[in-house]
């Protein structure tokens, strides 16, 4: 089935440039009921599993590096999310919104790992007014995300929020939190630019009144190092598999967002948690 659907998957985002949305639209919902159905006769265990249900990127790499993964979809190497993602977009260009968080909500369930799915998700539950929907979804990106980009985006919905509601200190603490992580987001820039000389200046908070705002209003100021110890752990991995390259890259992304010394620490206890579960493995080896 994979073939086939990435083969068709490319015929309809090839549609979709040609601005033939409806026809894109209609392709990719027979795509979509085929999936189910391949779904339904190969994989029985998805009915239990609902679409914001998994772990955190923290736990799922523990959980891969022990070999016990909790997730029930790991036997279905289809692009499903990839193919609800465009589905999406088919629907919001077409201006079918309702449709399109149901198509979005399906790409989380088959990728729960991909933040931008979430944070897509997000934007479209505050453009319907379900803010609870979307400020939840943001807020579950700073335990999952292995991006920093994604963090800024979710700082920027907080940010977004606090605007319309009328709090411009926090909206300015968002924004603050979310230049610092550096990544090149146009959004991001347009929003730094909008800001600029207004209540929402980031440059009008000191970084102990953003700490004080971000902790009132119940924004984690962990996020950075959850996404250290996510980075630290795929280039101990990316180690392990001989490829340095990656794995100097990943630890360098670490240490910017938490500095050296922190950096340093969190991949101490990663080596100390490796070699106990290493311990462990050898134990029930001789054990068997």
């Amino acid at each position: 089935m994979q073939t086939m659907l990435e083969e068709e998957l490319l015929r309809a985002e090839g549609l979709m440039l040609e601005e033939q949305d409806e026809t894109a639209r209609d392709l990719l919902l027979r795509l979509a009921e085929d999936a189910e159905a391949y779904v339904d006769a190969n994989c029985h265990t998805t009915e239990t599993v609902q679409w914001f249900s998994f772990p955190t990127i923290f736990e799922r790499l523990c959980y891969r590096r022990v070999e016990q993964d909790p997730r029930e979809l790991r036997d279905v190497e289809e692009p499903l999310d990839r193919l609800y993602a465009d589905l999406a977009l088919a629907d919001v260009r077409l201006g079918e919104y309702d449709h399109a968080i149901e198509a979005l909500k399906q790409a989380v369930r088959w990728n729960p790992m991909d933040c931008g799915y979430r944070l897509d998700l997000a934007d479209l539950f505050m453009i319907s007014g379900n803010v609870q929907e979307c400020l939840g979804l943001a807020y579950s990106v700073f335990n999952r995300a292995s991006d920093a980009r994604h963090l800024a985006r979710a700082f920027l919905v907080f940010s977004n929020w606090f605007q319309q509601s009328g709090n411009a200190p926090a909206s300015a603490a968002a924004l603050r939190a979310a230049r610092r992580l550096d990544m090149p987001d146009p959004a991001l820039a347009a929003a730094l630019n909008q800001a600029e000389g207004t209540d929402r200046d980031p440059d009008s908070l000191t970084d102990e009144e953003e700490a004080q705002i971000l902790e009132a209003e119940g924004l984690p100021d962990g996020a950075n190092a959850e996404v250290a110890i996510c980075l630290l752990m795929c280039a101990s991995d990316a180690a392990a598999a001989g490829d340095r390259y990656l794995a100097t890259e990943l630890t360098v992304r670490a240490r910017d967002l938490v500095g050296e010394s922190a950096a340093m620490a969190l991949l101490q206890l990663i080596r100390e948690g490796d070699k106990e579960l290493a311990e462990e493995d050898e134990v029930d080896s001789h054990a068997k």
